[in-house]
């Protein structure tokens, strides 16, 4: 087998090297062979990856250089995120009271709309038509009346002269009565198409927002058709769910009212679709006493108010719920790693040594940290960087940014000063 010489080192010729190879093949064992001997014996240079691998080698004996922080008691804020979807304080479908053809659709989708304003109208010529009628009824009712109220007068005087009989009379006033009880009826006909033909416009209960508007002009509606809906949006509501678990912590596992652990809950914020906080605070105004059976959750009211109409029914985003801790010590997440549920850091000890220590950490986080309870002090220096990929339980590094780690900075630098001159011993 001849070894590969790569052709950029050939500076003689191919035939005259090979043969040179060749005669050194027959005198050695295979096994014996020095292949860097025959490329320097053939051309003198040394192959770019043999130089690599060198510099790999040297630099194997230094510390790997990894950023650090110190754990220090400060009061902290986190807030947990509940995705919620937002509803309009009051969302009202309208619909038409009558039936007819749309003649006039006044308003667009989006647009804010004032209580009482005219939204749609409705083909008024039956509706008109009705009330003429109606009105005609009234006037022939009316006539009747009047008709009758006469007849039974005249009677009376003849009843007391005793020209008629009693029941004659009698007769009369019936009559009367009759005429009265159909002008009653009349009226109710004339003012049950004043009130359709008022259907026709189709009028805002309540100030806000025109959704959607899928019908246009010519259509034919009825009170079944939902023309639109129209949100009132001054407050909005945002709903989502809550685990039983964080239901039971909220209420001191169960020795709180709902009621009253919702009075004490603080203020939340709303983390928009964008990424953006809602510039207002909201407040939790209600949480379910019945757990869902299918999930397990109850299902949280906050309310937030809207006096720039920024929100809409249908907005999608977070409820972010804040949990203050005083006194409390957080490392980023980054710096730790989870086995079996159980979450460890490493932190570095004498002579820069890092060892791996469990931690417990609150339940509440905000992506970025943890808070910690217990498996930490402070003053504890903190691996921060590699965690969970190159940081190995026992592992000598050169901790970065010293300075801000106070009280490991003497071991830091001594650990990072010894460590060369070790290696440099072996």
């Amino acid at each position: 087998m001849y070894p590969i010489i790569p052709p950029h080192i050939i500076s003689v010729d191919v035939r005259k090297k090979n043969e040179i190879i060749h005669n050194l093949l027959n005198n050695m064992k295979l096994k014996q062979i020095n292949v860097l001997a025959i490329m320097l014996a053939t051309g003198g240079l040394i192959l770019p990856s043999c130089k690599g691998n060198s510099n790999q080698q040297a630099q194997g004996g230094q510390a790997p250089e990894l950023a650090v922080m110190t754990v220090s008691e400060n009061d902290a804020a986190l807030e947990t995120a509940y995705p919620t979807s937002l509803e309009g304080e009051n969302d009202v479908e309208i619909r038409p009271q009558v039936s007819g053809f749309l003649t006039k659709v006044l308003v667009e989708d989006g647009q804010h709309v004032s209580k009482g304003q005219v939204l749609f109208t409705i083909d008024q010529v039956q509706l008109q038509a009705a009330v003429d009628q109606a009105q005609a009824a009234v006037a022939v009712a009316q006539a009747n009346v009047n008709t009758a109220a006469t007849s039974a007068n005249n009677n009376k005087i003849l009843l007391d002269k005793n020209i008629i009989s009693a029941s004659a009379y009698q007769t009369s006033v019936d009559a009367l009565n009759a005429a009265k009880a159909q002008l009653q009826q009349a009226k109710a006909g004339l003012t049950s198409a004043k009130k359709n033909l008022s259907y026709s416009s189709v009028t805002a209960p309540v100030s806000g927002i025109v959704g959607d508007i899928p019908y246009k002009e010519g259509t034919l509606v009825s009170p079944s058709t939902l023309l639109t809906i129209l949100s009132s949006n001054n407050q909005m509501r945002a709903y989502f769910s809550m685990n039983e678990k964080a239901v039971l912590d909220l209420t001191d596992g169960g020795k709180r009212l709902i009621k009253d652990a919702v009075n004490d809950l603080p203020e939340v914020s709303l983390r928009l679709a964008t990424g953006n906080v809602y510039p207002y605070k909201g407040k939790i105004v209600s949480i379910s006493g019945v757990l869902d059976q299918s999930t397990g959750s109850a299902r949280v009211k906050a309310v937030f108010p809207n006096p720039d109409g920024m929100l809409h029914s249908g907005n999608t985003g977070e409820v972010l719920i804040p949990s203050i801790y005083t006194n409390s010590m957080s490392i980023p997440q980054n710096a730790t790693y989870e086995v079996q549920d159980i979450k460890f850091c490493f932190v570095v000890g004498d002579s820069a040594k890092v060892h791996s220590t469990a931690i417990t950490v609150a339940p509440e986080n905000d992506g970025k940290n943890y808070i910690v309870t217990s498996g930490l002090k402070p003053g504890d220096v903190v691996v921060t960087e590699g965690v969970g990929i190159s940081v190995r339980d026992g592992m000598v590094i050169t901790p970065k940014n010293a300075a801000t780690a106070a009280p490991a900075q003497p071991q830091a630098s001594e650990a990072s000063q010894d460590a060369p001159a070790k290696e440099e011993q072996k």
